[in-house]
This record gives structure tokens, sequence and C-alpha cells, in this order.
């Protein structure tokens, strides 16, 4: 079995997963991707149009970007998984119903090591931060 074609015992995938397997193909390609590109790279057992409108609804989320290729478009992430996860997080903080108790209970169940991380980032900034990583890598 494919893991790209997987989901439950019925077939379905369970929420959100077609759009993940969609965008690790994207971030797995040199180059942007049409629709018929990313459904081959999947590895079949999805309809064209399933992916045509995946790969619009993250294109209008702002995680796709897309250029003319012939008569379709050609799909690529606008930033690198970290970046889109990133993205994510904002997205989750702004929607919560309160923006300090959302901070406060993220922060308050970090691991040590990241709240220490966290903690450099506020201080140092992020640039000094990532030098600070890359040493200890």
């Amino acid at each position: 079995m494919n893991p790209r074609s997987g989901g439950t015992a019925g077939g379905r995938r369970p929420n959100g997963a077609l759009a993940s397997e969609v965008l690790t193909v994207l971030q797995e390609a040199s180059e942007a991707l049409t629709a018929g590109q990313v459904l081959e790279r999947l590895g079949g057992g999805l309809a064209y149009t399933t992916v045509v409108t995946t790969l619009s609804r993250l294109y209008d989320k702002q995680v796709l970007s897309r250029v003319s290729s012939g008569r379709a478009f050609a799909y690529a992430p606008v930033t690198d998984a970290s970046g889109l996860t990133a993205r994510r997080m904002h997205q989750v903080l702004a929607d919560g119903p309160d923006r300090e108790q959302v901070l406060t209970r993220f922060v308050s169940d970090l691991a040590t090591s990241d709240a220490t991380l966290l903690r450099t980032l506020l201080e140092n900034g992020v640039e000094r931060a990532s030098e600070r990583l890359e040493r200890e890598e």
C-alpha cells in the first residue's frame, strides 16, 4: 500500500491529511508542480479534480503560490516546513479566544530546553539564537 494513498479502512483520509500529503509532495519537489504532477507523485487513487480543489484551497489560504504553466497552474509552497508550522501557530494564536491565556498555557507546557530557546530568542533576537543553535549541533 502506498503510504500516501492511505487513510481509513473505508478509503477516506482523516481531515487535513490530503492537504498535508500535497504539501509534502510540493516541499520535496525542486520546482513548482501542476495538479497532474502532484496527482502522479501521490500515487493515484484520487480524482484529478480532488487534487485541483486541494491545491486551490491551499492557494486561497496563502500556503501556496502559483504560476501559469500552459493551460494550468503550477504550485509551490510559500515557505519551508518550519515556516508553514510557524504560520499555523500564528493562525491558532490569532483565532484563540484570549491571546494572553493561549500564550500563557503554551509557554507553561514547554519543555525546559524549548523554554530556554524561546527566552534566548526573545532576549537576543532570532539571528543570535540561530547562531547558538548551530554551535550546539
